[in-house]
Formats: structure tokens, sequence, C-alpha cells
């Protein structure tokens, strides 16, 4: 398991905990509220039985008491109505809006009627009265409140999330630049060197001498240490992009690949008629990019097989596909591919596509993605550029 593959697994473990302390929450907030909404109606049957009482009540009574039971209900929206629905008494609700709207208490009691049944306050057989109630502001606040929580949190979350990607992103790229150019300048020096030898070579040996045949060689790896280093020198920095024939580019890495594939390989480069595609690139880093996306395709097919590029242009972007005939990529591993340290292989960093996507995606504003891929069959990475 790579580190990609461990911190999606506690991501998985953290978002599970955050669900069961969402889901308990709101279990025991739901609990709290059931309790609460029970009170609330036997404090509504209460006032019934109050009401009840001062029908039947006569004489000298001392009605104090039960008028402060009615007043005691500072918090529950109701409505008394008697038995043909007409309105007759209310408590807890807009006054203001009572007094501005004539249809406000008529809709409130609609609501409280599609909300529950009324409390019957039966005086005779023949003489009703009716509560209709509703939940209380506070009732309602302890129903939405773990939302409202953790609504608050997830957005916390997020914000505090972004903030930190962005600076640990930010500080990745200072890395990453200086360790490019620290590179660049470390190469500088053993280049030189070995160029000053090859020098030295020419002026010693003799014509003849079977040594000389070697130094086009060491050149040629001079040369590809030359461009390795300044590849490394422009990813440190912001390269110029300039408008270049793609065809040309991609041309020269194929020949370098091709070089350097086993002959049961067949690389071939599809272009439209006069090979002539405009796109404006870094060359040297483009360049890169061909090359890696091309060793993917070989680690790919293994031994044998073909690898065909594509390039086309429509409009103002360019199109360039890189399709092989190899293994492919299976369905879960699709996002993973560009991540530094994903990797197929035994050997290596697993920093090829990263990169790649790194110099098309930041350095050229491009895109590259995977357009196609079936396992046994073969995948296709498709760059788009602009022309």
């Amino acid at each position: 398991m790579n580190i990609y593959e461990q911190k999606n697994t506690w991501k998985i473990i953290l978002l599970i905990a955050l669900l069961l302390i969402i889901i308990t929450s709101i279990l025991y907030t739901n609990f709290l509220a059931g309790k609460l909404a029970k009170e609330e109606r036997k404090k509504m049957e209460l006032l019934a039985d109050v009401y009840k009482l001062l029908n039947a009540t006569s004489g000298n009574v001392d009605l104090g008491f039960m008028f402060h039971i009615i007043e005691s209900n500072e918090t529950v929206p109701l409505i008394l109505t008697d038995e043909t629905g007409t309105i007759i008494g209310h408590k807890n609700l807009d006054s203001l809006r009572i007094e501005r709207d004539t249809t406000y208490l008529p809709k409130q009691l609609s609501l409280m009627k599609a909300d529950r049944p009324p409390i019957d306050i039966e005086y005779s057989k023949d003489a009703h009265q009716y509560i209709y109630y509703r939940d209380s502001y506070l009732l309602v606040q302890l129903r939405y409140f773990p939302f409202i929580q953790f609504s608050i949190i997830l957005l916390f979350l997020a914000v505090a999330y972004l903030t930190f990607s962005t600076a640990r992103r930010a500080e990745q790229n200072r890395v990453w630049a200086g360790m490019a150019k620290e590179t660049a300048h470390q190469l500088g020096t053993p280049i030189s060197a070995l160029s000053g030898w090859v020098d030295y070579m020419k002026l010693q040996l003799k014509e003849g001498d079977e040594t000389l045949k070697v130094i086009p060689e060491v050149e040629k790896d001079i040369e590809r240490l030359e461009l390795i280093a300044e590849r490394f020198s422009k990813i440190g920095s912001v390269p110029d992009l300039i408008t270049t024939n793609l065809y040309e580019e991609v041309e020269k890495s194929t020949q370098y690949i091709r070089r350097r594939a086993s002959g049961k390989v067949h690389i071939k480069l599809h272009a439209p008629q006069g090979n002539h595609v405009e796109a404006k690139i870094s060359p040297p880093l483009f360049a890169w990019v061909i090359e890696n996306l091309l060793k993917n395709a070989l680690d790919a097919i293994g031994g044998s097989g073909k690898i065909d590029i594509y390039l086309q242009q429509q409009g103002k972007q360019t199109f360039l596909d890189i399709k092989d005939s190899g293994k492919g990529i299976p369905p879960g591993k699709l996002k993973a591919v560009f991540r530094p340290g994903f990797s197929t292989k035994k050997r290596g960093w697993g920093l090829g596509l990263s990169l790649a996507k790194r110099i098309v995606e930041e350095f050229h504003k491009g895109k590259i993605f995977v357009k196609e891929s079936q396992v046994g069959k073969g995948t296709t990475f498709r760059i788009v550029l602009r022309s």
C-alpha cells in the first residue's frame, strides 16, 4: 500500500467517524426533542383541563391558580376554536401580523390542523372547543440544531482543508522548484568537465585510434545530460512558451524512444497532411512529457506491441493522443495514475506521469488525462493544448 492509498484509507476512516458522530448526535437530539414534544402535549392537555374547570366553576372560587396555568404557556403557539372552526382565541403568535394581515390566523390554523390532531375540550355532549398547536420555537431549534451545527463544522473543515492544502501545495512547489534548480546547477559542473575531457581525448588520440570511435557516443550522452539539465532548469522557473510545429518536436522524442525500444515495438506518428500542427509550448519541457508518456506506454506493452501517436488541430486547440496496446489500467486506478509515487512497476519512483501532468497543466495551461483504457487492450492518454 503506497502513501496515497494510506491517506485515502485514513480519509475514509475519518469520514465514517464523522458520519457516526453526526448520526449519534441527530438520534440523541431527536430523543430529546421527542421528550420535549411530549411535555408540550401534556401542557396543552393540562390547559384543556383548566378550560373545562373554568367553565364548570361557579361561586367565589379562587381562579388565580387556573389563570396562572393559562398564562404560564409562553412558548407553544396555539389557537382555540369552537365546534364550527371559528377562532375564538390564540396565544404566542405574531401579534403585529395578526393586526396587519387578516389571513395570517387562518393560515396558521390550517398549518396546525395539518401538523397534528387537536385537543378536544368537551364541555358537554353538544359543546366542544378545540386547541390546535404547533411545536414551540425552542423545539424547532432543537430539531434543526444538529444539522446547523454540522453544516458549520463541515464548512469550517472545508475552508481549513482548502487553506492548508493551498499552503502545502505552494510549499511543495517551492521545494520542487528549488530542487530542480539545484539539480540543474549540480549537473552543470560534471557536464562541463566531461566536455573538457572529450576535447582533451580528441587532442591526445591519434587518427585511426579505435578509442576515437567512442567519442561521438560520449558526446551524444553529454548532449543528453545537457538537455536534462536544461529541463530541470526550466521546470524550476516559469518557461517561455513559443509557437512551435508540434509534429517536429514529437517526432524527435519518438525517434529517441524508438532507438531504445525493442524491435517488436512499432511506434507510429499520425498527423494531418503537411505534418504541421502548431501549439504554444516549451520544447525542452514538452519533449520530457512525450518521453515520459512513451516510456509509460513501453512499460505497459512489455516486449512487443504498438504505440500510435495522433496529432490533430481543432480551432484554437491542439490534441495529442498516445495510444498503446498494453495491459490497460483498471477502472479503480484511473484517478491515481497521475499521483506522485503511483507505479505498477517494482522499481521506479512513480514520478513520470505526475511530472507530465505538472508540465502540461501548470506550465502550458493545458490538460492531460486518460481518454480511454481497457484492461488487456490498452490505454490512450490525451493532451490538450492551446494552438
